[in-house]
């Protein structure tokens, strides 16, 4: 009973933690706007708001670096940032660098039960702290549902996809972390904020 009680009881930690920390970031976002909304944790539910393109969307920064899948598909990861709610969201984008159109991995989204109904998501990826020897996994929300971009099909030759994670947050300690995503390269990340 008191697992029970304790894992409701966390499951609602996080979710008030996504609902401050996503406040927080739509107001540093500016744009003015009012929007009364409630936050939306996925992308494919911000296409329908028809507002300005999120913080990704308008950056065209290098990046920080490039994790390389199957046939040309590329995960360039440009920002890990810490957020005052305890969590750490990386964006990035998938970038098909192969001559045709590819399907985008449904391994992506790991092997755990919870994540797999929910399709196809970066649900699998990790972060490891070696210095900490630490491993974290994509939060999810109080329905299980990972913390990340999700509806992934397919991705034509040339085309980009905006794309974002959120993990727990390391401690202030660890700065550089190596994420891992099934099927992809693993590859060093800097964590700023």
């Amino acid at each position: 009973m008191s697992m029970r009680f304790t894992e409701r009881a966390r499951r609602r930690v996080v979710a008030l933690t996504m609902a401050g920390g996503l406040a927080l970031g739509a107001v540093g976002c500016g744009g003015g706007g009012g929007d009364d909304k409630k936050p939306e944790t996925s992308a494919s539910a911000s296409k329908g708001r028809g507002s300005a393109p999120s913080a990704q969307e308008g950056k065209s920064e290098a990046p920080m670096t490039e994790l390389k899948g199957k046939d040309g598909l590329l995960l360039q990861i440009t920002s890990a940032q810490r957020d005052a709610g305890g969590f750490l969201t990386v964006d990035g984008q998938f970038k098909n660098d192969g001559s045709g159109s590819l399907v985008i991995p449904s391994a992506l989204r790991g092997d755990e039960t919870e994540i797999l109904k929910h399709g196809t998501s970066l649900g699998g990826a990790t972060l490891v702290d070696s210095k900490g020897k630490k491993r974290y996994y994509v939060l999810r929300d109080t329905d299980g549902r990972p913390l990340t971009t999700t509806g992934l099909t397919t991705i034509e030759s040339g085309q980009t996809i905006p794309v974002f994670i959120q993990f727990p947050a390391p401690p202030a300690s660890a700065t550089d972390v190596t994420l891992q995503v099934p099927t992809f390269s693993s590859g060093t990340i800097k964590i700023s904020g």
